[in-house]
């Protein structure tokens, strides 16, 4: 049995929500994904298979639309609207990402869907939020990400350097993560008794709340974070963490230890490998380790607590430069010490525990007539199924299936110009 299987969702195509419903259909509700006639925009982003421009064989398609079932229906045309209402109306839950207005013009503004269908769960994700003095403010991805903050933080330690975008979309999969939980708690709140709940997510705002301290800091004490190379962003400067191996490679000796357990752990793995005697600094790792506790806050003002703090990450610099990137790796997590290797995307999607986490997901990709390696599970259930349960729909693949369910008039919408 999946978590969400009973729940039906219609969503509207579009490239700021798909996650969301991905997320949501891989969790097992029914997805219904409306696109207009010709297609979402989404099919004609890269890349491609094979660098073939072709709305069949878009691999951002392919990821953000797994599990769902696809409808072609032009919500703009009055008996298209109709119909789209129809599938509302059947739903537990409407995703769209539309801007705002654009959804009364087709009768399904708030007013209408609030006022008819009281179970509906209604979850819209907009740059600004639907009202407001900036809700008619175009926005892309990556204005989202370096208005709402985050791209402030990544880079580098060099700031003649300009901050890093991050990839994969994070301006739009953090307002779909803010989405889903915002629906799997009005469902439950329904459950309870409830009716169902109106959700509009800013994803400026979502991007905001999602910069650690930065824009906390700011609020708070109005301290500027700065970017620090691999490193959390912060108004104080903190050690260089990426190291380079015996082996050439680089990796990130993360988290220093803060406890005296994490002490004894790194000097016990100095010992092991024989080489406390070549690191001055493991005095003050004993010293941390024989410590009731570590008062971090002292550091800089108390020179014993300063002093065992960076014999730390010392240590784990030093480790790192006698042992290869693996080793120091696998070494660091027998130690319960947070570090890790800098892989790139395909070395990490190959890396043992990601392949034993059952990252890994063939799924059956009919135009290529063979199984497609897609990204697993984001977090695993105990009692219930997370599964890629189809390919991502070809363009109206189960249009006539899912209006018919609906009880609506395929040929007629058809004849009507609906359908495209």
């Amino acid at each position: 049995m999946s978590a969400l299987a009973g729940i039906r969702v219609v969503e509207l195509a579009h490239e700021r929500g798909a996650f969301a419903g991905k997320l949501l259909a891989d969790m097992g509700a029914d997805v219904v994904v409306v696109e207009p006639p010709g297609g979402a925009a989404m099919r004609r982003h890269e890349p491609f298979v094979d660098d073939v421009p072709d709305p069949e064989r878009s691999l951002t398609w392919w990821h953000y639309n797994t599990s769902k079932r696809g409808v072609v229906l032009d919500w703009r045309h009055p008996e298209g609207a109709a119909a789209l209402r129809t599938l509302i109306g059947g739903a537990d839950v409407f995703l769209e990402a539309e801007d705002p207005g654009e959804l009364a013009a087709c009768g399904c503004d708030d007013a209408a869907l609030t006022g008819t269908l009281p179970r509906l769960v209604h979850v819209s994700l907009t740059p600004f939020g639907p009202t407001g003095a900036r809700s008619t403010e175009r926005a892309t991805e990556l204005t989202i990400l370096a208005g709402g903050g985050p791209a402030w933080s990544c880079g580098y330690d060099d700031h003649d350097l300009p901050p890093i975008r991050g990839g994969g979309g994070h301006g739009y999969a953090i307002g779909c993560h803010y989405a889903v939980l915002s629906v799997l708690t009005a469902l439950l709140h329904r459950e309870l008794g409830g009716r169902g709940q109106r959700i509009d997510v800013s994803l400026h705002a979502a991007a905001n709340v999602t910069t650690e301290v930065a824009t906390y800091g700011w609020l708070v004490a109005q301290q500027t974070v700065q970017r620090q190379t691999g490193r959390h962003a912060s108004a104080t400067v903190s050690m260089p963490s990426q190291v380079r191996c015996r082996d050439g490679r680089h990796v990130s000796s993360g988290v220093p230890p803060r406890t005296p357990k994490e002490f004894a752990s790194l000097l016990a793995w100095l010992r092991e490998l024989g080489l406390e005697s070549e690191l001055p600094e493991a005095v003050f790792l004993d010293m941390g380790a024989a410590r009731e506790r570590i008062d971090l806050s002292k550091i800089g003002i108390d020179d014993e607590v300063t002093a065992i703090f960076a014999a730390g990450r010392e240590a784990l610099t030093f480790i790192a430069s006698r042992v290869t990137a693996r080793e120091f790796f696998l070494g660091g997590q027998r130690a319960g010490l947070a570090v890790g290797v800098i892989y790139s995307p395909e070395e990490a999607f190959e890396d043992p525990h990601f392949v034993a986490r059952g990252m890994q997901v063939e799924v059956d990709q009919p135009q290529l007539g063979r199984k497609v390696r897609y990204p697993g599970p984001p977090y695993a259930f105990e009692r219930t199924r997370w599964a890629i349960t189809r390919p991502a729909p070809t363009l109206g693949q189960h249009g006539d299936d899912v209006l018919a369910e609906a009880g609506l008039d395929v040929a007629r919408l058809r004849a009507s110009g609906a359908l495209g």
